[in-house]
């Protein structure tokens, strides 16, 4: 029997001695070759995260909202300074100052805890994201490139919390076709894949450069793609989760400087933002990029 040699179309098969055609097997693809190493890796992954599998999307839930608790407590503890912050520089009318600060708080409480406890998960996403569009605006950031890119990535994650919570169910509403949430939770999930990369961008972009940075940046902005586009989403999101971590760590370190440093704040207030970013990657490495992805899409075909 004739033997084929190799994998590159030379031929050399021979016909079909049943008169049947000729069988020719492709090389693989390049991107065949990476889903391959990278199913190796999270395979790898798969096994050492077994134990803490079950608890992953309340540990996303949680980290995702973070940044809206500890902007409360911030609130609170510097009460005054934001008092005087909103009247003085923002102009702001005095009685219309504490409306905004209580509002604020309260809102960032009660619907972060809703989301950690996984109850009325659409009002507490919509009451989240109102926070951080009048935050923008009471404070004048709404033009600030960075904490735009930053937010859109919060938002993001929030977006991620809102189709982890959905489950399959129709709705019907008068004169119109049945909405099947399924297909909502698809549309979310490309959404919040693509809004969670905006931090990432933000990165890149701001800061001085370094070949450390450069690497990371490559790196980073390849992962990036991948997400976006649902190719290894959960290698790559797990390979965003990682750089980001250890970003924040050495760069966020708000404990190591001093009570009254003047970056202290900055340095929380972002350190606590990436853990928001992180918690969403974590949503999207437990539920999956959704079907709006090459990684489902290959399953189909």
């Amino acid at each position: 029997m004739a033997q084929i040699r190799g994998t590159a179309g030379y031929h050399l098969g021979g016909p079909n001695p049943f008169g049947g055609p000729k069988t020719e097997v492709a090389d693989p693809s390049p991107l065949d070759a990476i889903r391959e190493q990278t199913s190796k890796i999270e395979d790898i992954l798969d096994t050492v995260s077994e134990p803490i599998k079950p608890y992953l999307p309340a540990i996303g839930r949680f980290l995702i909202v973070v940044t809206f608790l500890e902007d409360a407590l911030r609130i609170i503890t510097q009460w005054n300074d934001q008092l005087v912050y909103l009247n003085s520089y923002r102009h702001i009318p005095s009685g219309l100052t504490h409306l905004f600060l209580l509002v604020n708080v309260v809102t960032m409480f009660v619907c972060s805890t809703m989301v950690i406890i996984r109850k009325h998960s659409d009002y507490a996403v919509a009451g989240l994201m109102g926070v951080v569009i009048t935050q923008a605006l009471g404070y004048g950031l709404i033009f600030d490139l960075n904490f735009f890119l930053r937010n859109l990535s919060v938002i993001g994650g929030l977006i991620m919390v809102l189709s982890d919570s959905w489950v399959r169910k129709t709705k019907a509403f008068a004169g119109l076709p049945q909405l099947d949430e399924k297909d909502r939770k698809m549309y979310f999930q490309l959404a919040g894949r693509v809004l969670l990369i905006f931090l990432f961008i933000g990165f890149v972009f701001s800061g001085e450069w370094s070949v450390w940075r450069i690497g990371v940046s490559v790196i980073g902005l390849i992962a990036c793609i991948m997400v976006v586009v649902g190719f290894k989403a959960k290698f790559s999101a797990t390979l965003l989760v990682l750089i980001l971590s250890v970003f924040n760590v050495l760069v966020n370190n708000f404990w190591t400087l001093h009570e009254h440093h003047p970056h202290k704040d900055f340095a929380k207030y972002d350190f606590f933002q990436i853990l928001s970013i992180v918690g969403g990657l974590l949503l999207l490495v437990n539920s999956g990029p959704g079907q709006f992805s090459i990684d489902e899409k290959k399953k189909v075909y």
